[in-house]
C-alpha cells in the first residue's frame, strides 16, 4: 500500500496544487513542481503523525497538466 498525492496545474493562478484523499489536510501549492514535491515529502509525515495514521514509506506522485494548444 502507498499514499497517493495528486499534482495538478492551475493555469489561471500559474501554480501547481498538491492534494491527497489519503492524507487529511494535505493541500499545498507552488510555482515549481520539483519544489512542491519536496514540500510534500516533508509535510506528509507530519500530517500523518498529527492524524495518528500509519506511516507508510511509499508515496505515489501523480501529475496532471492540461493545456490548450493554439495553431
Amino acid at each position: 500500500m502507498e499514499y497517493v498525492v495528486q499534482f495538478t496545474w492551475d493555469s489561471e493562478a500559474e501554480v501547481w496544487i498538491a492534494q491527497s484523499d489519503d492524507i487529511p489536510g494535505l493541500v499545498l501549492e507552488g510555482g515549481s513542481l520539483d519544489a512542491l514535491i519536496e514540500r510534500v515529502r516533508f509535510a506528509a509525515p507530519e500530517l500523518l503523525n498529527l492524524n495518528k495514521m500509519k506511516k507508510i514509506p511509499s508515496i505515489c506522485f501523480r501529475v496532471e497538466r492540461h493545456e490548450k494548444v493554439f495553431a
